[in-house]
């Protein structure tokens, strides 16, 4: 399901004509000045408009290369849905009023740009509640420690159904492990049996629903070569069989090579739509393997 067809950026003349008209006359433009971003960024690599082709569209590209600026534009026109806040400077807002949005379909409502820093936002929260969950299971672990020693030690006598709790405790410590007496007792879910890179797929899992477009910021940060790559299948299969839209910027060489992918290489001045198979970026893993293929 395409959404999304065309984004259009102010271009060379309508942001000469920002500058020029004093509009904000107090700002700096200039190179070395955060002022005027993201005003000057995309002009010198001659991109105007994208096409949305493909109902997953993919920006590649260096650090610096402008890809999660150019996703953090969309995600204002669009006003889609996101959880994390991002920089903005003065002209932010007066660049996304000069950019246009076209579509082939209504936008969903649903719609949200997920980006790495809320990836490692919620695995920091996620990392608090384990804390929380560790000191619970210290106590309950010295509670199981003490209450069976005393059991061992003293026995258990039942005299009245107000002791009734109790001779159930004694009779669940008689029968589990520590771990197994803890696990029961411990609040909620224990997520530590999860690591980060299980957790952040988790969340791209849960939070892609049917028929929406998603922006994807980096979002193979956190995760493994095999993770890359389950998410790389999951991106596909939402894409190809459930109507969501997907505009993602990745280094990553599994989600890069998504079939039927449309990628913009930001690297290249004018930016152009390469194959997969002939960015630099994964003509370095390619080199790499094929330098020491010997040792495979």
């Amino acid at each position: 399901m395409i959404y999304l067809k065309r984004f259009i950026l102010p271009g060379e003349e309508k942001e000469t004509d920002y500058k020029l008209n004093g509009i904000k006359p107090e700002l700096d433009f200039s190179c070395y000045s955060g002022d005027g971003y993201p005003f000057g960024i995309f002009i010198h690599k001659y991109l105007n408009e994208l096409e949305f082709s493909s109902s997953v569209v993919i920006f590649s590209g260096e650090n610096g290369s402008g890809k999660s600026t150019l996703l953090n534009v969309m995600a204002e026109k669009l006003r889609l849905i996101r959880k994390t806040p991002f920089n903005r400077s003065p002209c932010f807002s007066d660049f996304v009023a000069l950019c246009k949005a076209e579509f082939q379909n209504d936008l969903p409502a649903e719609s949200e740009m997920i980006t790495s820093d809320g990836v490692f936002d919620f695995l920091l929260d996620m990392r608090s509640v384990n804390e929380g969950i560790d000191a619970s299971r210290k106590t309950i672990f010295e509670s199981y420690k003490e209450d069976k020693r005393r059991l061992q030690t003293e026995g258990y006598r039942l005299g009245s159904l107000d002791d009734y709790d109790e001779l159930k405790k004694y009779n669940e410590i008689k029968r589990s492990t520590m771990p197994e007496y803890a696990r029961k007792r411990m609040p909620g879910r224990d997520i530590t049996l999860h690591s980060n890179g299980e957790s952040a797929l988790d969340i791209f899992e849960s939070a892609i629903k049917e028929n929406a477009l998603y922006l994807l910021d980096e979002p193979e940060n956190s995760l493994s070569a095999a993770h890359q790559k389950e998410l790389a299948d999951f991106i596909s299969d939402s894409a190809r069989f459930y109507g969501c839209q997907f505009v993602i910027s990745s280094h990553s060489p599994f989600i890069l090579s998504i079939k039927g992918a449309v990628i913009y290489d930001l690297d290249a001045a004018p930016v152009t739509v390469r194959k997969w198979s002939e960015l630099d970026s994964v003509k370095e893993y390619y080199g790499l393997f094929k330098d020491r293929k010997d040792e495979f």
